[in-house]
């Protein structure tokens, strides 16, 4: 009777066994069979700290924690006074170096050419007057009619004027000519100087208004109107949102199956039987150990594969960190007749 019912038992624990691992071999077979891949992963959160390039205290903040953003979208204002009088100050040296460059270019006037010319024409007469001043008394000081000392004056009076007449002759020249080429460059250098000390405060004056680089949601609003900022300081941190994509890990058996832009499916718990259109954007070119977010005793020294699954979120119902679960469908029987999906929201 007790071998019985030992046979009896024995045959129950069999069954068990069978039984269990058909549930088994079925649950392994659901992704493959079926030709689906399941991956679990989240959504993944990205962030973006705004800060002013320059320092100065905050004038204005524009938008409040929670509202939604657009790339380009003023944001917040530091006060631009002191900017604003450094472009005035550039613009002014700017302006100076340019008439002195345009005057050096044009050369000398006419009247200046002109007025060079009289001078050498006074200075030859003074030169004449001079020599014929230095004969005479040099015939007087032979005969002994004047002293040695007024013929020692002339003869300093006519190099004198020689020196003069030199001297308004090297001006007339040079006023016929005109600037050196390298004066010219000299000024052109000093212009360019200024041009980009403009450019300079011009770009300063426009930090001074703090813009957003990309579509998202503020955060956090961490300083308010009044407070100092600097570009060590962040104004805002915004969530980015666009695009949106969900990190997973693939084990390394399966990556074969995985090929960029191949169509994805993504599900919430938060919204049960609603899917996600999206695809396979990102596949990581190392393999790297399971994550501990989805470490379980059994993967914990499995290689896996980083991927990124873009989702299509037009209602706004995914957030940044939500759990999610990407499905890949692909035909088992023949891997080449899986076409790549689409990189773009749309209804196909």
């Amino acid at each position: 009777m007790n071998k019985k019912k030992i046979r009896i038992g024995v045959l129950l624990l069999l069954i068990a066994g069978l039984i269990a691992g058909s549930v088994y071999g079925l649950k392994r077979r659901e992704n493959t069979s079926e030709g689906v891949m399941r991956l679990y992963g989240n959504v993944d959160i990205r962030q973006s700290r705004l800060a002013f390039y320059d320092t100065g205290r905050i004038e204005r903040l524009l938008v409040q924690e929670g509202d939604a953003v657009e790339p380009g979208q003023l944001v917040a204002e530091i006060d631009s006074v002191r900017y604003g009088m450094a472009v005035k100050e550039a613009e002014g040296n700017v302006n100076a170096q340019k008439q002195v460059l345009a005057r050096m270019v044009a050369g000398s006037r006419p009247q200046d050419i002109k007025q060079a010319r009289e001078r050498v024409r006074s200075a030859e007469a003074v030169l004449q007057v001079t020599q014929v001043t230095h004969e005479r008394i040099k015939k007087l000081v032979k005969g002994k009619y004047v002293p040695q000392q007024q013929l020692d004056d002339a003869t300093a009076k006519l190099k004198t004027a020689k020196a003069d007449l030199k001297a308004a002759e090297e001006v007339l020249m040079l006023a016929v000519i005109g600037p050196r080429k390298e004066d010219i460059a000299a000024a052109e250098a000093r212009l360019k100087g200024y041009e980009a000390t403009l450019a300079l405060a011009q770009q300063k004056l426009a930090d001074t208004k703090l813009y957003a680089p990309s579509s998202g949601v503020i955060q956090d609003r961490i300083m308010e109107p009044g407070d100092m900022a600097s570009p060590t300081t962040p104004v805002y941190i915004m969530a980015l949102d666009k695009p949106m994509w969900v990190r997973t890990y693939v084990p390394e058996p399966s990556l074969g199956k995985i090929i960029p832009g191949m169509k994805a499916e993504i599900t919430t718990d938060s919204f049960p039987g609603k899917i996600y259109k999206g695809w396979i954007g990102y596949i990581s070119p190392t393999a790297e150990f399971t994550p501990k977010n989805v470490e379980t005793p059994e993967l914990r020294t499995r290689l896996v594969y980083q991927i990124r699954a873009y989702v299509c979120n037009p209602d706004n119902e995914l957030r940044l960190g939500m759990p999610a679960t990407v499905s890949l469908r692909f035909d088992p029987s023949n891997p080449d007749k899986n076409p790549p999906g689409s990189s773009v929201c749309r209804d196909d």
